[in-house]
């Protein structure tokens, strides 16, 4: 065996089970060699006859690594604001070892070259790097990508993200068609016509500061047709396909995706850290949210919502409506949000804050069980991209584990990130829960100093 790790005497998770056990874990060759459960130090002959090296686990939990289904690496063509091999050194740090690239790269990733492109080897990716091409030329909802050849290099979905496809004969199309394939399509839920200038949430917060609003109805709208479609589509053609909500963040949106899943549709959908943390009157400059008037650090798209809207994303976490939490990872370069808000781009970093925001604010103050909120960012992901070889422990699997400190509260230092951008709201932010160590596919890729 080479490259062996031995993870010692730490409190094995397994996250779809919601369990756990004192054990160790031993690595070799890239998967997971051997688990052993009891009293430390079963494993250690075998650990010494490997050369391994032995990573002492005590009082810290060992847990299948996490799964990001909605990352932008902004490779190719925006390697200012971060590159595959620093937007995944980022992800190791915060406990990652499988990420999903968005294709609003430039050029788009809209073709089996940059799909290739974004996979390859030589971007020296720290983790798993999975990508869901666009699924309409460039991203423009006008004309399908050739989502089978894409399917068959690797494509483990389609998305136009940061753009819907607001045509329906187009997205009618291309749920037949990803069905047919037995991967999702991701949807950007916002009826572009409605937001036109728009740069926050609709609502008294905007109001008071001049800005133009997004109205709820610009996400739900599109939610509502789209699961129109589906329900079209089942009847007419007899394919089930998959819509994968991105990043909901109204209530009204939310209830369209749970009484969808209640007629047994094949709705799935992901909620972003930052919408169960903050509302919009951060942008009006709130001291407990560490924000200051128009600060472009709490700009993102869909926006910061009222604390209705935030409360009901979080009620829809802890009652399973919301199927993982996403950080749409966006970086950007300082000089890009340091402009008038109604200019700054949107989108924040959030990797490295995804597991200390999760479980300071959904297992510390709403009391939602730590493996629940751990299978969220495991188990629950890798479902939703059909992976059933990701996101737990078991013998033969990939070696992906993180090791963290579940008991750990931190302030969260922007300055030590490996993104190359810093664009984040949670800059001291109170995190619950510290990456320790994480491997990715047998390789210690984070350690912390």
């Amino acid at each position: 065996m080479s490259g062996a790790v031995l993870l010692r005497g730490g409190t094995l998770l397994q996250p779809a089970e919601d369990r756990s056990f004192r054990g160790d874990v031993l690595i070799a060759d890239g998967a997971v060699a051997a688990i052993h459960t009891g009293e430390a130090g079963a494993l250690d002959a075998r650990a010494k006859d490997a050369g391994a090296e032995v990573i002492d686990c005590t009082g810290l939990a060992v847990a299948p690594g996490f799964i990001d289904v909605h990352v932008h690496l902004r490779e190719p063509g925006q390697t200012h604001k971060e590159t595959i091999a620093t937007g995944t050194r980022a992800a190791a740090a915060g406990g990652f070892t499988t990420v999903v690239a968005m294709p609003n790269t430039s050029p788009v990733t809209d073709s089996v070259e940059w799909l290739e492109f974004v996979m390859s080897p030589k971007r020296q990716a720290a983790v798993r790097v999975l990508a869901m091409p666009a699924v309409t030329v460039g991203s423009m909802g006008e004309r399908l990508t050739d989502m089978a050849a894409l399917h068959a290099a690797g494509a483990v979905g389609f998305t136009d993200d940061g753009k819907p496809v607001l045509q329906d004969e187009v997205m009618r199309e291309a749920l037949r068609t990803a069905g047919r394939l037995g991967v999702p399509v991701s949807q950007h839920a916002e009826d572009t016509r409605m937001t036109v200038g728009a740069s926050m949430n609709a609502g008294p917060v905007s109001f008071r500061l001049g800005l133009r609003g997004m109205p709820v109805e610009a996400e739900s709208s599109i939610v509502e047709r789209d699961i129109r479609l589906l329900e079209e589509i089942e009847r007419a053609d007899k394919v089930r396909p998959h819509l994968h909500v991105q990043h909901v963040s109204t209530a009204k949106a939310l209830e369209a995706i749970r009484q969808a899943k209640r007629r047994g549709l094949h709705v799935t959908c992901e909620v972003a850290p930052h919408h169960i943390a903050l509302t919009d009157e951060a942008i009006a400059g709130d001291a407990a949210q560490r924000s200051v008037r128009y600060d472009t650090r709490f700009k993102m798209n869909p926006p910061l919502r009222s604390a209705e809207d935030r409360d009901a994303c979080i009620a829809a976490v802890l009652d399973g409506t919301v199927d993982v939490l996403a950080t749409d990872h966006a970086p950007h370069a300082a000089w890009e949000k340091g402009v008038e808000f109604e200019r700054a781009p949107n989108g924040i970093v959030g990797l490295e804050t995804a597991l200390g925001v999760a479980l300071r604010v959904l297992h510390r103050e709403h009391g939602m069980a730590q493996g629940k909120v751990l299978a969220l960012m495991t188990s629950a992901p890798a479902k939703v991209l059909g992976r059933d070889d990701l996101g737990a422990l078991g013998v033969g699997l990939s070696a992906d584990v993180v090791v963290f400190d579940a008991g750990a509260s931190y302030a969260y230092d922007v300055t030590a990130t490996a993104s190359r951008s810093r664009n984040t709201p949670f800059d001291g932010a109170a995190m619950v829960g510290r990456v320790r160590y994480t491997v990715s596919q047998g390789r210690v890729v984070f350690r912390a100093s």
